[in-house]
């Protein structure tokens, strides 16, 4: 999923998880049911067409419905409070689901290519292109329909599986005009050729997809951090405290709905350990106002006393100058 932040103004954490699986649940029924539908109606459209492009719409829906699938399943396992097994929680489960995304997409774009280039050395007349026509912009009415609610289910929750489901719809969407003026074009104009033209493109937009929504979908299952701005807010958030000193060693990622964070802090050596734990918590409070989904985890330092501890092999560039300073 490409990582577009302008989608993401909830973004991971920021609601409650039982509320974002509601959300979460409900966009991705709709998809399943929606790509069910157009499945069937693509099917009996090629059947009785015998459009290469046709063809090319309706590999991309079963697929689609394979991915659609997937993601229903994959955000409601998501979801699940962490367990014995799994104390992080298993809110990986969507970035999962998102990278199988990626290659259910790609698989399409080169079993399509294939059938272009065999279509393009042998084109074949296009039957029954009015009802072919008919079924396609049946699907971009409900292919729309469908984005527009996996639009608000991401803005709402981040939801980064149903950020990649919406990718590849929304992909969907501009190849299903381009499917139209192929179908057109063979059927009505006697230019069969434009019929595995439009399907190759159709291919080649796909495989672009592949690529933005498994790229999306490695930064989270490679623990990429938060972006900038939001650690910058964490930190802010953090240090809202006049007895906080400093806060380093900040370390997030997101999980599907979930974020977690970590982080030492610097307080005043002379405090006590109830005090010092009053202001941990204190924290921990004003973070989770902001990011209800949020695993905190914050380690108190004495200021001006405390060892180096935890393994160099965790720390950043940015960590080691901060250890050089105090």
């Amino acid at each position: 999923m490409p990582h577009d932040h302008a989608h993401h103004d909830a973004g991971p954490g920021r609601m409650d998880p039982g509320e974002a699986r509601k959300i979460t649940s409900r966009a991705t029924t709709l998809s399943v049911l929606v790509a069910s539908t157009l499945v069937i109606t693509k099917l009996a459209a090629w059947i009785a067409s015998g459009s290469v492009a046709l063809l090319a719409s309706l590999a991309d829906s079963a697929l689609d419905l394979a991915a659609s699938i997937t993601t229903f399943l994959a955000v409601r396992y998501a979801a699940a409070p962490a367990d014995d097994d799994h104390r992080y929680g298993h809110g990986k489960a969507e970035a999962f689901a998102s990278f199988l995304q990626a290659l259910f997409i790609a698989l399409s774009a080169v079993l399509l290519l294939r059938e272009a280039w065999l279509h393009a050395i042998d084109p074949r007349p296009v039957l029954n292109g009015g009802w072919a026509i008919a079924v396609m912009v049946l699907s971009i009415i409900l292919t729309a329909g469908l984005v527009w609610a996996q639009t608000k289910a991401v803005q709402q929750t981040g939801s980064v599986a149903v950020s990649g489901d919406r990718a590849h719809y929304v992909a969907d969407l501009a190849s299903n005009f381009a499917v139209i003026a192929g179908i057109g074009a063979a059927a009505f104009l006697s230019i069969p050729v434009a019929d595995p033209i439009i399907g190759a493109g159709v291919a080649l937009w796909l495989a672009w997809s592949a690529i933005e929504v498994g790229r999306g979908a490695l930064t989270h299952l490679l623990d990429q951090e938060l972006p900038d701005r939001e650690r910058r807010r964490i930190i802010e958030i953090a240090e809202d405290d006049p007895r906080v000193i400093d806060v380093h060693q900040v370390r997030t990622r997101a999980a599907g709905p979930l974020i977690h964070i970590q982080m030492h802090m610097d307080l005043d050596a002379k405090l006590t350990l109830e005090a010092a734990h009053e202001i941990v918590v204190a924290a921990e409070k004003r973070l989770l106002e902001r990011y209800p989904a949020a695993d905190i985890l914050i380690h108190a330092d004495p200021h001006g006393k405390a060892e180096p501890h935890g393994l160099d092999f965790f720390r950043s560039e940015n960590d080691a100058e901060t250890a050089k300073d105090t």
